[in-house]
C-alpha cells in the first residue's frame, strides 16, 4: 500500500495551521470586509490625512524663508509668494555651507542598490532552502530567523561596528594597498550592515510564497533529475518573481530613507555618506536654514517612487502571495 510523500514545506505547514487545509470561508468573509464600501471610505480618509503633511511640505518647498519663519503654509491665499530660491539652493549652490546633492545622490544610490540586492540573493535562498530542503533542526533554525525580527537594530549596532573595524576595515585598507585607486574609505560596512539587519524579514516574507509553491512542480523536476540550484533559477526565482518585487521595494525604501546605519557605519565622511545625512545637516547647526531641507526632501523622493512605480504592478500580488489558497 502506497502512501503520499510529504514536503517539508507540507509538513511545516501542517505543524503551524494543526491541519493541512485552509479556512476558505473565513478568508471570503475577510476579503468581503475589506472590499466593502465602509472599508473603501475608511481607507480614502486615511489617505487623505496621510497626505496633507506632504502637501503641505510641498507647498513650503516653493515659499520664500520669510514667509516660511512667519506663517504657515495653509495661509497661502492669505500670504501669496512662490520662489525657486530653494531648490536653485539646494540643487545648483556649491558653497560649503550649502553643497550640491549630487555627490550625495550617488552615495545613496551606492548604498542603497547593492543593500537590496544582497539580502535579496541571500534570503531568496534561504527561503527556498527552509522552504524544500530538509535538515535536521530546519524548523527550529527557521523560528530563530524569524524571531531576529524582533531585536532592536540598535542593540546590534555596536557589536556590528566593532566587528566592522576589525575585520572589515583591514580588508579595506589592504585593498586600497594593492590598487591605490580604490578608495580605503568604502561602502563595504555600510552593505554588510544593510544585509544583516533585512535577512530575517525578506527570508520570512519570501519563504511564506515559496513554501507556497505547488509540490507537484517541485518533485516533477526532481524526478527529472533537476538539482537544487537548477530547481532554484529556473523555477522559483520565475515564480516567485512578484514577491521577489515586492520585497525589493521594502527593502530600498528601508535602506534609501536610513540614517542611523549609514551615520554610524560611514564615519561621517563625505565620501560615503548618503543623502539623508545631508538633509540632516542643511537646516543649519540653529535649525535656521530649514526651507533648505523642505526642497531637499523632494529632491530625494525622487528614486523612491520611480521604484515603486516600475515595480507596483507585482507589489499587490507580491503583498497577498500565500496569504489565502483557492
Amino acid at each position: 500500500m502506497s502512501s503520499t510523500p510529504t514536503t517539508p514545506a507540507a509538513e511545516t505547514r501542517a505543524e503551524v495551521l494543526g491541519t493541512g487545509s485552509f479556512d476558505q470561508g473565513a478568508s471570503k468573509r475577510v476579503k468581503k470586509r475589506l472590499t466593502s464600501r465602509t472599508a473603501s471610505v475608511i481607507a480614502l480618509i486615511i489617505a487623505v490625512v496621510w497626505t496633507i503633511p506632504t502637501f503641505g511640505l510641498f507647498l513650503s518647498s516653493f515659499r520664500p524663508k520669510e514667509l516660511l519663519q512667519t506663517t504657515g503654509w495653509w495661509t497661502i491665499f492669505q500670504n501669496p509668494g512662490f520662489t525657486l530660491e530653494n531648490y536653485q539652493e539646494v540643487l545648483l549652490s556649491a558653497s560649503l555651507s550649502s553643497p550640491q546633492l549630487g555627490a550625495y545622490f550617488a552615495n545613496s544610490l551606492a548604498i542603497a542598490i547593492p543593500g537590496t540586492v544582497f539580502p535579496l540573493v541571500i534570503g531568496a535562498m534561504a527561503a527556498y532552502v527552509f522552504a524544500w530542503v530538509r535538515f535536521k533542526g530546519s524548523n527550529w533554525l527557521f523560528i530563530f530567523v524569524f524571531a531576529l525580527q524582533i531585536v532592536p537594530l540598535q542593540m546590534a549596532l555596536l557589536p556590528l561596528l566593532q566587528l566592522s573595524v576589525q575585520l572589515l576595515r583591514p580588508i579595506q585598507a589592504g585593498i586600497h594597498d594593492i590598487i591605490p585607486m580604490i578608495p580605503e574609505q568604502s561602502y563595504l560596512p555600510i552593505w554588510v550592515a544593510h544585509t544583516i539587519f533585512g535577512l530575517p524579514l525578506v527570508i520570512f516574507l519570501l519563504h511564506n510564497f515559496i513554501s507556497e509553491i505547488p509540490s507537484d512542480v517541485i518533485e516533477a523536476a526532481r524526478v527529472d533529475g533537476a538539482s537544487h540550484g537548477q530547481i532554484f533559477f529556473r523555477i522559483i526565482i520565475p515564480l516567485a518573481m512578484p514577491a521577489l518585487a515586492s520585497v525589493a521595494i521594502f527593502q530600498f525604501l528601508w535602506v534609501w530613507n536610513d540614517l542611523l546605519v549609514a551615520l554610524i557605519f560611514s564615519g561621517g565622511t563625505q565620501d560615503v555618506a548618503p543623502l539623508t545625512q545631508r538633509l540632516a545637516e542643511l537646516t543649519g547647526t540653529r535649525g535656521q536654514d530649514w526651507q533648505r531641507l523642505t526642497a531637499s526632501a523632494f529632491v530625494s523622493l525622487i528614486v523612491p517612487l520611480i521604484v515603486f512605480f516600475s515595480l507596483q504592478r507585482y507589489f499587490v500580488r507580491g503583498l497577498l502571495a500565500g496569504s489565502t489558497k483557492g
